[in-house]
């Protein structure tokens, strides 16, 4: 089994979905020794984001790249190599001003390619990249009013995720750290419950 562990948060080591991402995957190794992992940190090695200078890079090695663009290109087939490869997919995805870190966001612009990753079809587009289950772990400073709507952070890695034909997604939800230290510890005790059941 492959593990793929994306850390998107900026806050290092005060990062609560930093460290559950990390619980996750050392209850994934414990269960699976044989598993290998890769893990990104999109803080430490933010992948550039998209622009016009590196279109070029998307869809696979082609002549006429400048040497910025080249090496953006296998920055790119790495990420995608990576993603194409994982059997099981921990993503951090902490809320920033409603949406996600966009450093994330610029990872998925590298691997939401067309004919690689999803096709278009005369019936609508198509995932390739299905079979893989996702464990998305979701932070927030605060919570939502209405509780049955998700986040819209959640709302955008559920639907790339599903749109590249992922439909094995779980959420370990870390909401309302900012509302004072009684409402963090609890609900970084019911995050790691969380965890532990996914590992039961």
């Amino acid at each position: 089994m492959k593990i793929l562990q994306i850390d998107s948060s900026v806050l290092g080591g005060h990062s609560a979905s930093r460290s559950l991402t990390a619980k996750v995957v050392a209850d994934l190794r414990a269960k699976h020794p044989e598993a290998t992992l890769t893990v990104r940190d999109l803080d430490q090695d933010a992948p550039a984001h998209l622009s016009g200078a590196l279109l070029p890079v998307l869809g696979g090695p082609k002549d006429g790249l400048n040497a910025v663009q080249q090496s953006e290109l296998q920055r790119t087939e790495a990420f995608l190599k990576e993603f194409l490869e994982a059997d099981v997919l921990v993503v951090g995805v902490p809320q920033y001003n409603f949406g996600i870190p966009s450093q994330l966001k610029s990872w998925i612009d590298r691997i939401a390619q067309a004919g690689r990753t999803f096709k278009y079809t005369e019936t609508g587009p198509v995932g390739l990249a299905g079979g893989k289950r996702v464990i998305v772990v979701s932070s927030r400073g605060g919570v939502r009013q209405d509780a049955n709507a998700l986040d819209l952070h959640e709302q955008t890695v559920d639907v790339v995720f599903r749109f590249l034909g992922i439909t094995d997604i779980t959420y370990v939800r870390a909401h309302g750290l900012a509302m004072g230290p009684e409402a963090r510890e609890a609900s970084l005790v019911a995050a790691n419950g969380a965890v532990q059941a996914l590992a039961a």
